[in-house]
């Protein structure tokens, strides 16, 4: 395993199992055509921002501007996949998540996963009863502010994780900050960067039913706009052993995006959703938590990816190996789709943090299971704070 270094990050969500609970193109119901399609308001020159450093690294990494921006994102052959530290580009392509394409991103294909993964190391707790995922409350601005949906691009299509607002020590009240998982912005040891990332805070406010969001305007689905990420980080880990299966890498499968609006409003994220999240970086141990509550947009059957549902479960441990750091481990029936979204508990000081995120959960649902944020999740936050000081 490589140094405990952060690297920078370009975004998607790979299909974990022990599996990962999130993204990517999935069941016909949650959308469409799984393959990345261009909207109709793909603009031309004016559409996209690109800065003069931006440029340049597209330039020399053989990728033509023109070309990108008309559709060679899409362009995944190995050779041309962007994996190292240094590679992330992620220019903003004004239109493209319009609400019938954030409505088709879909969860990928589950592998199926030993739901009792981890039970020979000594500390696992045995394995939670199911809890059954309850609906958050509409409008989702009042219940769960910080929470919303992450959309990318990669090889399998457009995707979708879930994904938290998060407080900026660096900007008091106006953070730019958003949590996620790391399979959601990077595909691991066998793959690289994913494209196009967005979040979208409150997604689906009113928590409208599936049908009812064909065609729906924009505002409707993305009522506090559309964010793209600027800049990402996730751990070194992930990315040197990440991967689909038996749950490789998810002791530091945890990701931070910058985000800035697709049209500028001058407020920051966290002034315009009226809310952001600490994060707790030393969380209790799990025998004085009384309960944590996991938030995400599951999108695999029983569910369609449109709404909002939370878990609230007394955590246990699960060890996947004797060298990585023991996860929490919960009782919940969401299913892909819900990774990266927060898990929320009270903090240091009595009040609530997000102190995890969902990353891994059993082929057929019946928990989930999210990192302990140590250190090198804290100098993955920390190296993101600090570029936008």
């Amino acid at each position: 395993m490589r140094p405990n270094r952060p690297v920078t990050a370009l975004l998607c969500a790979a299909a974990l199992a022990l599996t990962a609970s999130a993204c990517g193109p999935g069941d016909g119901e949650a959308g469409g055509d799984a393959k990345p399609t261009v909207a109709a308001s793909l603009p031309g020159t004016d559409g996209v921002k690109i800065p003069d450093q931006l440029k340049d690294k597209l330039k020399a990494h053989g990728f033509d501007l023109e070309k990108w921006k008309g559709g060679e994102w899409k362009n995944w052959k190995r050779e041309d996949w962007l994996r190292e530290a240094g590679d992330y580009i992620n220019p903003i392509i004004e239109g493209l998540w319009d609400p019938d394409r954030m409505r088709d991103a879909e969860q990928p294909k589950r592998p199926s996963v030993d739901p009792d993964a981890g039970k020979d190391q000594g500390v696992t707790d045995p394995t939670p009863a199911p809890v059954s995922a309850k609906a958050a409350n509409a409008p989702y601005h009042k219940s769960v502010p910080e929470s919303g949906k992450v959309f990318f691009d990669g090889p399998e299509g457009s995707m979708v994780c879930s994904a938290t607002v998060v407080k900026d020590p660096a900007h008091p009240g106006k953070s730019n900050m958003v949590w996620t998982a790391g399979h959601c912005v990077h595909a691991g040891k066998s793959g690289g960067w994913y494209r196009n990332i967005a979040f979208v805070p409150s997604y689906n406010n009113a928590a409208k039913p599936a049908a009812q969001l064909k065609g729906a305007p924009r505002e409707q689905v993305a009522p506090y706009g559309v964010w793209w990420s600027d800049w990402a980080q996730t751990s070194d880990q992930w990315i040197a052993t990440g991967g689909p299966t038996g749950g490789a890498g998810a002791p530091y499968d945890f990701a931070v995006l910058h985000v800035t609006p697709e049209k500028g409003s001058g407020k920051s994220l966290e002034e315009t959703v009226g809310s952001a999240l600490p994060v707790e970086f030393n969380a209790p141990a799990v025998q004085k938590l009384t309960g944590m509550t996991a938030t995400g947009y599951p999108a695999a059957a029983p569910f369609d990816g449109q709404k909002a549902y939370q878990c609230t479960d007394k955590p246990g441990r699960l060890s996947l190996n004797a060298t990585d750091p023991v996860m929490y481990r919960i009782g919940c029936t969401m299913t892909g789709g819900s990774s990266g979204g927060g898990w929320v508990a009270a903090g240091a000081d009595g009040k609530p943090a997000l102190v995890s995120n969902t990353s891994i959960g059993p082929a057929k649902a019946g928990w989930l299971a999210g990192p302990r944020l140590g250190p090198e999740a804290k100098g993955v936050f920390d190296a993101v704070s600090a570029k936008f000081k």
